[in-house]
């Protein structure tokens, strides 16, 4: 179960990171630019896919955001224990995904709430700052992963 020598973890973090910082809040970046460049369509369909995906994250966390977090939290609490204290790689590798994506997925509820508080008012730089913040939490996530998979492999190559 050796992760980080493992080049399908590496295509793995890499499509999640990307995958992540193309869809804002579930829309794709290039219907936000496009938007912005010649309004008129699909303006209107940034501002109805907006509205409906922040609908959908709001009903989510109301419904069940105790559960959510509460269970995300408990599995993140497993990945730590064994991966950091159990010394498996598998899990490390899990967590230094899952734990990046879970700060992700609170700034997206954040973000949610503060869109449908403004009704659309500052939109577009809503959803730029939220781009921003997340590909600078993947590009921390990969450096961070980066490393210590590397030292993973110096430390545990040498054994």
């Amino acid at each position: 179960m050796r992760s980080f020598s493992n080049l399908w973890f590496w295509i793995a973090l890499a499509v999640v990171w990307s995958t992540n910082s193309h869809y804002v809040l579930g829309v794709p970046f290039d219907l936000i630019t496009r938007a912005r460049r010649t309004g008129g369509e699909a303006e209107a369909d940034l501002h109805d896919l907006v509205r409906v995906n922040v609908n959908r994250i709001l009903y989510i966390f109301r419904v069940s955001g105790l559960w959510i977090t509460g269970i995300g939290c408990f599995f993140l609490t497993v990945l730590v224990l064994l991966g950091f204290f159990y010394a498996v790689e598998f899990a490390q590798a899990l967590f230094l995904l899952a734990f990046p994506m879970s700060i992700v997925f609170g700034m997206s509820f954040r973000t949610a709430r503060i869109i449908r508080a403004e009704d659309g008012a500052n939109l577009y730089a809503r959803l730029n700052r939220h781009r921003f913040y997340t590909q600078l939490i993947g590009m921390l996530s990969i450096f961070v992963t980066a490393l210590w998979g590397m030292w993973q492999n110096m430390t545990l190559g040498a054994i």
